[in-house]
């Protein structure tokens, strides 16, 4: 099959990017929306949600793959442990909120114990994300020098 031309012009082309764009963070947050929903009203476990973690992890790694080999972090951010820190602990208190929650609901009367567990999944979450934000920025900084290094095609012609 041959690859039809792009008809676009720029404007289009940009409209048409940030028309993506947004569509893709609507699905990545869509996702997430709909798996702590299910998981938290629906007692849905593991097994009932494993489609959406999925799309939502396949989708996930796609864009953090790309924006790392294009040398890109995030427009707000910084690839430091400062950030890593704040984005560490912000996941950990939803993760342990959301733990905390499901499971007071499944087991109505052990609020000690609910809180316990929210505890260890937010302590969890924190070394994890913290573990994976480190690790991440880390090859970040070395594909940046390297792109940085490497001559555009602007220098080379």
């Amino acid at each position: 099959m041959e690859k039809n031309k792009n008809i676009l012009d720029e404007r289009q082309e940009q409209t048409l990017l940030r028309i993506e764009h947004r569509g893709c963070w609507l699905a990545f947050w869509g996702l997430l929306a709909v798996m702590i929903v299910q998981s938290i009203f629906l007692d849905s476990d593991f097994r009932n949600l494993a489609g959406e973690c999925i799309v939502f992890m396949a989708l996930a790694l796609y864009i953090a793959v790309g924006c790392i080999r294009q040398g890109i972090w995030d427009r707000r951010l910084k690839p430091d442990t400062p950030s890593n820190l704040i984005v560490s602990l912000v996941a950990a208190l939803a993760s342990g909120v959301l733990n905390f929650i499901s499971i007071a609901r499944r087991f109505p009367g052990r609020t000690a114990g609910a809180a316990a567990a929210g505890f260890v999944y937010a302590a969890i979450a924190f070394t994890i994300c913290f573990a994976v934000l480190q690790f991440t920025a880390d090859r970040f900084r070395k594909r940046q020098a390297k792109l940085e290094e490497e001559p555009s095609e602007d220098e080379e012609e």
